[in-house]
């Protein structure tokens, strides 16, 4: 795989892998940092964990990822959803966490909480979600992997859904992150290759409700994970690469329980024209760096403007053919960039078709 700095030798770490834990078990908290990323830490447990409720509250330096000033650090994180981990096995788990400030509220980097009470509150409605992950692997310079250094491949074409030398690359890694996701229970309902080579995509979903947003950022700590093994990078940046190259996004497809029945396609219809009244406050919460990406080129719609329409890829939110046909089914929005928190996306959905609560205001840039 990739060159990389990374010390790691997995023949010498299989032999401690396989050391009898005594009946200890290792449960790895994992919590969204204030940069948009994932952190995690490691607690020794003495009994298997069946559910999240069973999982004491813990804490970390708040002011070392972003998340808390210096002369007040402590974070608080409180497991909302576990996970079986595929890297240690065993009863071992992985840990969904939220985080809270030391005043009993939730950080301001906690978007989870809100899309709870959002989801709680329209649960009448059973809304699915499925989400499509787009990334690219880079190499341990921060360059696509495969591609010339300091140059570029063959323009697009060969590459989308592709096979062969020359035309996929990483494989290793998108396996065995899929395989990993099937272990730790995630819905990953599928992956392939897209448009510009080194660039792949993976699915979530469908999930109802919350679920979406626990499985899409565990799925990211897998990735993450699993290039780190292969010395490769991972970015999930709107747009990497500048120019005639496609972007990267994060499609959300959304389907409630009047949009799959029978003359379905009204509610569909009548969510979309309710999207597009919200348009500036979804851009706000779909992404940083988005504007790059949607320009109206290379698949996407220009982030200025709104439309819907069925089966086109260049507009803001897709119908597809086959729902249009059938008069039910969903509509997929396909402007969130890939660096999108789900959390966000998916309550920001449902405050616009739904209505919003007193006390939460998904559409705000960001938490003061």
């Amino acid at each position: 795989m990739a060159t990389s700095t990374t010390v790691s030798n997995t023949e010498n770490l299989m032999k401690y892998m396989k050391l009898d834990q005594k009946g200890a078990i290792l449960a790895e908290y994992v919590w969204i940092d204030g940069t948009n990323g994932v952190r995690t830490k490691t607690k020794t447990l003495y009994k298997p964990v069946k559910d999240y409720t069973e999982l004491p509250e813990w804490n970390f330096d708040g002011s070392s990822t972003a998340q808390a000033p210096g002369d007040n650090s402590d974070v608080y994180i409180r497991p909302c959803a576990i996970f079986p981990d595929p890297f240690r096995g065993g009863d071992n788990i992985l840990v969904m966490t939220e985080t809270w400030d030391p005043d009993g509220t939730p950080n301001k980097f906690n978007y989870r909480h809100e899309a709870v009470r959002l989801m709680d509150a329209n649960a009448k409605h059973e809304p699915w979600f499925g989400l499509e992950q787009e990334y690219t692997i880079l190499d341990a310079d921060g360059w696509p992997y495969g591609w010339p250094k300091g140059g570029y491949p063959a323009p697009q074409g060969p590459y989308y859904c592709g096979v062969g030398t020359g035309k996929v690359f990483c494989r290793d890694i998108v396996e065995a992150h899929y395989k990993a996701c099937l272990y730790a229970g995630i819905k990953i309902s599928g992956t392939n290759a897209e448009v510009m080579p080194s660039q792949w995509e993976f699915q979530v979903g469908p999930c109802e409700g919350i679920e979406l947003g626990d499985h899409l950022w565990m799925a990211r700590f897998l990735l993450y994970r699993v290039a780190e093994e292969f010395g490769a990078r991972i970015t999930i940046e709107p747009k990497p690469i500048k120019g005639d190259w496609n972007g990267t996004g994060l499609h959300t497809n959304v389907s409630t329980a009047e949009m799959r029945r029978e003359g379905g396609m009204k509610a569909i219809e009548e969510a979309c024209k309710k999207l597009g009244e919200r348009h500036e406050e979804h851009i706000a919460v779909y992404g940083e760096g988005n504007a790059e990406r949607m320009t109206g080129e290379n698949e996407t719609a220009s982030i200025d403007k709104y439309n819907y329409a069925v089966a086109d890829r260049g507009a803001s939110i897709r119908i597809p053919r086959q729902c249009a046909q059938e008069g039910k089914g969903y509509f997929e929005d396909r402007r969130p960039a890939s660096n999108a928190d789900p959390y966000r996306i998916t309550a920001i959905m449902m405050e616009t078709m739904f209505g919003g609560m007193e006390g939460v205001d998904i559409s705000k840039a960001e938490k003061q």
